[in-house]
């Protein structure tokens, strides 16, 4: 008995397929079984995140351009009286 087929009308999807056949020597359908499976499984470990991972993930996001020796204290701002300069 032969296998049930799956069919993609999809040029890109197409296009993406033959070109990781090509670079992995896999046949097109272990491919897209693999590529369903990771995907399965990214959409399970999000899942399973508290929201607030996103948050942090953010924050964490928005850091990497800032100078290490940068604060938030806005010293320079304000006078020795706590008044804006």
């Amino acid at each position: 008995m032969s296998e049930p087929q799956l069919s993609i009308r999809s040029a890109r999807a197409k296009e993406l397929a033959h070109a990781l056949a090509r670079r992995t020597g896999l046949p097109m359908n272990k491919l897209v079984e693999r590529a369903l499976e990771h995907y399965d499984s990214e959409l399970r470990q999000q899942k399973n995140r508290h929201p607030i991972d996103a948050v942090w993930e953010l924050a964490a996001e928005g850091r990497h351009g800032v100078p290490a020796d940068a604060t938030s204290a806005h010293d320079d701002l304000y006078d020795e009286h706590g008044l804006p300069k």
